[in-house]
């Protein structure tokens, strides 16, 4: 007996209580006719009657010859008849029979002699109906050869979840061969986590009755046990035709193209939000170690565990690559790791200054301006991609097992270069990662590039601007005097804000501020140019209405050609000011014991705009009064309207003043956001009794 067969007789004997009725038997209707020696019917069964038509009391007894056969084939029968009790061999074939209702029909008919205790014989003979018994025979041919030919996979398992039945197609799956199925138990055949959840279902199938289709599986079997497969798993219980249920039908089929092919479209999706969401969160500032914290963000978690970009260090100082001889030397910009990790330590912190030994990855890039893929990282490999010895260790710790280096070049140029490692994402990078990571890498670093080159530009416009603002006289007859100028933050161009003040004779003082429109070095010279034209024209004992009206003159031919100013004269004889604007935001004038305002003074529009006449305003500034002059990038904001923060500036001034100097800085560190998008140049004059005159400080 075969191992097969020993493993289903054991499942035989297993199965407790009695086993039901065959429902092949009754299908076939099998009749049983007993005949004695003399050829007389002795015995008669029910299923006789069904296929012959004649009662048990219109059989039993008579010779069954010419009850059943035609009278032309009765000799043949009587021959096999004779030979069958004579030789005791059994007979089997198909014969024409006569039915009681007169027509003829084919049985199938099983002959054999039997004999009693007395030694007596008897003719025991097995019938059914030939077409039945074809039909039966044809859909079993058919369902044989049709399970054993099927391209999937089918089998059925008892009850009890054991193989009863399985094809070459799905024994080809599970790399057992059909034999080995027969007899053990589903989970037996296929222990993999991945098939616990089939089980599940087949149990669910077997209490409700309802089949289950197309349950996907991902797993890996004895036939392909380095790689995943991808399986269409369909359930459905079955059932004989009384409703007993014999067991479950299993029909696979083996989908891992179409599961390797989602799998690519949805990685490509993936890799498509990642490489949109990198171009929105990239580069939206001018400011450059934001935008390496940018594309650092970008990357971790999506497509790598921790992503560390280093900028050369003579871009950052000249704004150019400069290699020379020796290791390039670098400053970490932005570290970003996708949980807490050992790792973290063996990067170089943003900020500081490092070199690599000559086999490191980064290294690597500088020489070739090629990107470096090390998909599997051994103990040696650690050694390459770490800075140190200790380094190495800690990233042993942490798990790292594959890591990239990307170039980050723009305009031709290499700048620097962005790391990447994996750890606790089990998959190693491959050539579509490193694609990915270069793509994203190329747009950064334009934009790291500019960020560098804007950088560069402000720092040289902001140079200009200060060199062109005055160092203001320590004495002013009649007034103390403060004065601030605070640049854009490093994401903003720098402006063209501006402040003087500007002795004049018979111990008169003027003083502007102004702002031109545009930033960068261009409104820095304008600036300066206007600013020199201003002082040239106080010296010419000009009332304010006048200077205005050769300034606007002046700025309409100059790039850019707008500009706003407010320009006053105080005389502290007369406790007299004398003062126009230009298109600028009112001064607040602060009286000792009264609420501050904002001066009302004539509209104009701004300089450069040419045809519209200026106004001068005269007023009383008595000693203890304050004049605040400023630009607009002290009030105005982005997020609430102008009329609420010149509310918030005359609530500040409200309250007893302190020095002008200790003014300036409140009203600074009070209104402007720390991330000031605009400059601001602010004027603060305090008329005091000429014998008590003070000097002013810079305050630049």
């Amino acid at each position: 007996m075969s191992r097969a067969e020993q493993r289903l007789a054991h499942a035989d004997r297993a199965e407790e209580g009695p086993s039901g009725p065959s429902g092949l038997m009754d299908l076939l209707g099998v009749a049983a006719v007993l005949v004695e020696a003399d050829g007389r019917i002795d015995m008669w069964s029910p299923q006789a009657e069904e296929l012959f038509g004649y009662a048990r009391a219109e059989a039993v007894g008579q010779y069954a010859a010419p009850l059943l056969v035609h009278p032309e084939h009765r000799d043949m029968a009587v021959r096999l008849f004779a030979e069958v009790m004579e030789t005791g061999r059994a007979w089997a074939g198909a014969f024409p029979v006569r039915h009681k209702d007169g027509s003829t029909r084919m049985v199938e008919f099983r002959n054999m002699r039997l004999t009693d205790s007395l030694g007596d014989h008897y003719a025991l003979g097995l019938a059914t109906d030939r077409s039945t018994l074809r039909h039966v025979e044809r859909n079993v041919a058919l369902s044989t050869r049709l399970v054993a030919q099927a391209p999937i996979g089918l089998s059925v398992l008892d009850t009890h979840l054991r193989y009863l039945a399985v094809n070459p197609a799905l024994a080809g799956m599970h790399g057992v061969p059909e034999a080995d199925h027969l007899g053990r138990s589903y989970r037996e055949v296929l222990p993999g986590d991945a098939f616990s959840s089939v089980e599940a279902s087949m149990r669910q199938v077997l209490a409700s009755g309802i089949p289950l289709v197309d349950q996907q599986v991902v797993g890996r079997t004895a036939a392909d046990p380095e790689q995943d497969r991808a399986w269409a798993v369909s359930l459905y219980r079955l059932e004989d035709h009384r409703g007993h249920v014999l067991g479950i039908a299993n029909v696979v089929v083996d989908v891992t193209d179409r599961y390797l092919a989602a799998k690519k479209a949805d990685r490509a999706q993936q890799r498509l939000r990642l490489v949109a969401n990198g171009s929105a969160r990239i580069g939206t500032t001018l400011e450059v170690g934001r935008t390496a914290q940018e594309l650092a963000d970008a990357l971790v978690p999506d497509l790598a565990d921790m992503v560390a970009v280093d900028l050369l260090d003579s871009v950052l100082k000249r704004g150019r690559s400069d290699l020379g001889e020796g290791p390039a030397l670098f400053r970490a910009l932005a570290v970003k790791t996708a949980y807490p990790t050992d790792a973290a330590e063996a990067i170089v912190p943003p900020g500081r200054l490092t070199t690599y030994h000559a086999d490191h990855p980064a290294a690597h890039c500088i020489r070739t301006r090629s990107p470096l893929l090390l998909t599997h990282l051994e103990g040696s490999d650690l050694n390459r991609i770490a800075a140190d010895a200790e380094a190495a260790r800690l990233l042993a710790r942490a798990g790292v097992h594959s890591d990239m280096a990307v170039p980050l070049i723009a305009r031709g140029e290499i700048i620097g270069v962005m790391g990447l490692a994996r750890a606790r994402n089990p998959l190693p990078f491959d050539e579509d990662d490193l694609a990915l990571a270069c793509e994203l890498a190329s747009s950064a670093a334009l934009s790291i590039d500019n960020a560098v080159l804007h950088q560069h530009i402000r720092s040289a416009a902001e140079t200009l601007q200060r060199s062109l603002l005055p160092q203001l006289s320590p004495m002013h007859p009649g007034l103390e005097v403060a004065a601030r100028y605070r640049p854009a933050q490093a994401f903003s161009e720098v402006g063209g804000d501006w402040y003087d003040v500007i002795p004049l004779d018979g111990d008169r003082t003027a003083l502007t501020v102004g702002d031109v429109m545009g930033s960068g070095i261009p409104a820095a010279t304008t600036m300066g140019r206007l600013r020199t034209a201003t002082s040239t024209l106080a010296d010419l004992d000009l009332d304010p209405a006048c200077v205005l009206t050769h300034l606007d003159k002046i700025t309409h031919g100059l790039d850019p050609y707008l500009a706003t100013c407010v320009f006053a004269v105080y005389d502290p004889h007369e406790c007299r000011l004398d003062v126009a604007s230009a298109g600028h935001l009112p001064p607040v004038l602060v009286r000792a014991g009264r609420p501050p305002e904002l001066l009302d003074l004539p509209i104009a529009t701004p300089l450069g705009v040419g045809g519209v006449p200026f106004e001068a305003t005269s007023l009383e500034l008595n000693p203890g009064d304050q004049l605040v002059l400023y630009t607009d990038g002290l009030v105005e904001t982005r997020h609430e309207p102008i009329d609420k923060r010149l509310d918030d500036l005359l609530g500040l001034l409200s309250s007893p003043q302190p020095s002008a100097e200790e003014l300036c800085d409140r009203l600074l560190q009070e209104l402007r956001h720390p991330a000031g998008h605009d400059d601001v140049a602010l004027l603060i004059a305090c008329a005091q009794p000429l014998d008590r005159a003070r000097g002013c400080g810079t305050g630049a």
